[in-house]
């Protein structure tokens, strides 16, 4: 093929020669382009004044590729005949003859329709008879003759060397999908596989007090959120949608006024009986402006399976929307039913799922994103949640806007959390494995660590567990707090109205811009999460 580029370049190359530079540029231009882009022989038809100098620059010269032909059928067409030379760039033989052009198919990007095929077939039949006679054979030319004369490389001996080439590559080919589809059946065999209990299939058509506990208190459970936690049921209710935990302005959801809620006024649960603490400090607070102490601004529902549904391995899923508003924080999370290895973090924490309520592109994620981590460590100082945190960001939407299934798996060898499917992880904890340390206690690197001069105990020592902390009975939490002073929503970011060291002060400081946040929530039910359903299952056959 490029001994026949190369001889169809020859008229060009003359027209160079005698300086017809315009028409030689055109001529060697649509050469190229037939080289570079149609990649096989064609015809370079021309008329009888094109080419040849004399100052006739006037009439075209062109490329053209033909369509594949079939010989069996020809019929000449008379047509609107236009005298035209044919050079035939296998052999260069120009054939005088008038033949029809057919009519243009407006698809300029193409150089197939200027000669009208069946006429050229008709020529090269004629050609081919008339040589079958002169080598004394009779009849027509054979198609395979015809075949072989337009594509002489089918007799070039190498072809068959090329064919084996070929051959190999296909055999190799099919040997590496083999050899690719065993090892990703064998590894799709490695993957543990489970016997699961279900022991939790929650819709909330009620609520049922046989599993849900209410935690009331208002001392902001150990993370400083502002909201105070009822068993009210405009903070927690059931509907066709699912169970609703819905935060309420104290303001507007008790005879509270403003005014109590900076000073003077007494809130104590444990005189009515509601509060779920032993603590005191947890069930009541008084007002002061002067000391800066000020009753929750905000009340929310915080519910739990405690003593009522746990598990110890296993799976849970939550299907659920969260809420919309600024400094709204929802959480899925699971939390030691007896605190074995001591208090928080010593005994763990599973936080499943949490989100800030913030529009999309507050700086640490807003209800676009959502955060799974694993709390552990011997003191709160040395919480080491940071090695086993991860988070997910969803696009062009955020979880506010429809129902996403959150998902955690959990064995002796690992714990993982998953969005709407096992197929999408977010957090991967390995607990047994090739390359993971062989307890929480090496993750940590807490062997050299001193406090007060002492070198640090290990909490776990007394399990044989590489998983401990978390190899005992965990509960589900599920709640909508309202601010914290943390570190969960850092400070002065995104306008944030408190500070977190600011202690008592900051619940006042963050109500006093109510008019700022509150704006921001959702109507009605938006402003809380919304659960549809709740799954548990305990690892292990169902007994």
């Amino acid at each position: 093929m490029a001994r026949v580029y190369s001889l169809s370049l020859f008229p060009p190359l003359v027209l160079l020669l005698h300086q017809q530079l315009p028409v030689a540029s055109i001529c060697c231009a649509i050469h190229l382009f037939s080289a570079i882009f149609l990649r096989n022989p064609g015809l370079l038809i021309t008329n009888p004044q094109v080419c040849k100098g004399g100052g006739q620059h006037q009439q075209s010269s062109r490329y053209l590729r033909l369509p594949p032909l079939s010989p069996t059928s020809i019929q000449p067409d008379s047509a609107a005949i236009i005298p035209i030379d044919f050079v035939f760039p296998h052999n260069l033989q120009p054939l005088q003859g008038s033949y029809r052009l057919p009519k243009a198919r407006h698809q300029p990007w193409r150089l197939r329709d200027l000669v009208d095929s069946t006429a050229f077939a008709t020529w090269l039949r004629e050609r081919w008879h008339n040589k079958a006679q002169r080598l004394g054979g009779e009849g027509e030319a054979s198609v395979p003759q015809l075949q072989a004369h337009w594509r002489p490389w089918i007799k070039d001996k190498r072809m068959k060397k090329t064919r084996y080439n070929n051959l190999i590559v296909y055999i190799f080919m099919v040997i590496g999908f083999g050899v690719a589809g065993y090892i990703c059946f064998a590894a799709t065999q490695s993957v543990p596989k489970h016997d699961y209990c279900l022991i939790l299939d929650e819709d909330f058509k009620t609520l049922d007090e046989n599993i849900w506990n209410h935690e009331v208190q208002v001392d902001g459970f150990g993370t400083g959120s502002f909201d105070w936690t009822t068993k009210d049921p405009q903070n927690s209710f059931v509907d066709a949608e699912g169970l609703h935990i819905v935060p309420t302005l104290t303001n507007q959801s008790t005879p509270i006024t403003n005014e109590q809620i900076s000073n003077g006024f007494t809130v104590n649960l444990t005189a009515d009986g509601t509060c779920t603490s032993s603590s005191v400090f947890n069930c009541a607070i008084r007002s002061n402006n002067t000391l800066g102490y000020t009753i929750p601004p905000v009340r929310s529902a915080r519910l739990n399976t405690k003593g009522k549904k746990t598990i110890r391995y296993g799976k849970v899923e939550i299907t659920a929307k969260m809420p919309q508003g600024d400094w709204l924080w929802p959480a899925l999370w699971l939390v030691p039913q007896d605190d074995v290895y001591g208090v928080w973090p010593r005994s763990g924490e599973i936080d499943i799922a949490e989100v800030r309520g913030n529009a999309p592109g507050y700086p640490l994620g807003g209800r676009d994103t959502y955060t799974s981590t694993i709390h552990w460590g011997p003191t709160s100082d040395l919480n080491a949640f940071w090695r086993t945190t991860a988070g997910r960001q969803i696009r062009r939407t955020d979880f506010s806007k429809s129902f996403h299934t959150f998902g955690f798996e959990w064995s002796g060898d690992y714990m993982y959390t998953y969005l709407d499917s096992r197929l999408q992880q977010v957090l991967y904890v390995g607990i047994v494995g090739k390359h993971t340390p062989k307890n929480f206690w090496e993750r940590g690197d807490f062997g050299d660590v001193f406090v007060n001069n002492t070198l640090l105990p290990n909490p776990w020592a007394k399990s044989q567990n590489p998983g401990a902390p978390f190899d005992q009975e965990f509960y589900l939490v599920m709640n909508v707090a309202v601010g914290s002073r943390n570190g969960w929503f850092l400070d002065g970011v995104g306008g944030k109205p408190w500070v977190d060291a600011s202690t008592y002060l900051a619940p006042g400081a963050f109500y006093q811009r109510v008019d700022d946040w509150l704006p921001t929530w959702g109507e009605g039910n938006a402003r809380g999460m919304t659960v549809k359903s709740v799954k548990m299952w305990q690892e292990g056959a169902c007994k």
